[in-house]
């Protein structure tokens, strides 16, 4: 299984006493999507909203302790999955609608992934 959420973030440089130009930057960010049912698989669930960073302030934080800058901007672009994972998140939201306050799968994918999903090899 092979799965990741994908952001686009930007960041600036500011170093004591050296002028950076430019100092603005902007790059594409991965975070490995956990393995449904285990520890981290809901990520989508506490960090998005409908295809959208739900927390943008807590997000950056959290991008800018990975990426070791200040992160000042940052969005979500999709969760980019295999076949395999999709199946295996889609099993394990099914085994527990409840969590989710929803009534179908679909449901909580469009609640939180809106429809950035991006099924590669297909």
């Amino acid at each position: 299984m092979d799965a990741a959420y994908v952001f686009a973030v930007a960041f600036r440089l500011d170093p004591d006493g050296t002028a950076v130009d430019p100092d603005r930057f902007e790059a594409t960010m991965e975070i490995p999507a956990g393995e449904p049912g285990t520890d981290g698989w809901l990520f989508f669930r506490d960090r998005l909203w409908r295809g959208e960073i739900g927390d943008e302030p807590s997000f950056r934080t959290l991008a800018s302790d990975r990426l070791g800058v200040e992160v000042t901007e940052a969005s979500f672009r999709e969760l980019r999955t295999d076949r395999e994972h999709l199946d295996a998140l889609r099993s394990a939201i099914g085994d527990d609608l409840a969590r989710f306050n929803a009534d179908s799968v679909d449901e909580v994918v469009r609640k939180y992934l809106g429809s950035s999903v991006h099924v590669r090899g297909e």
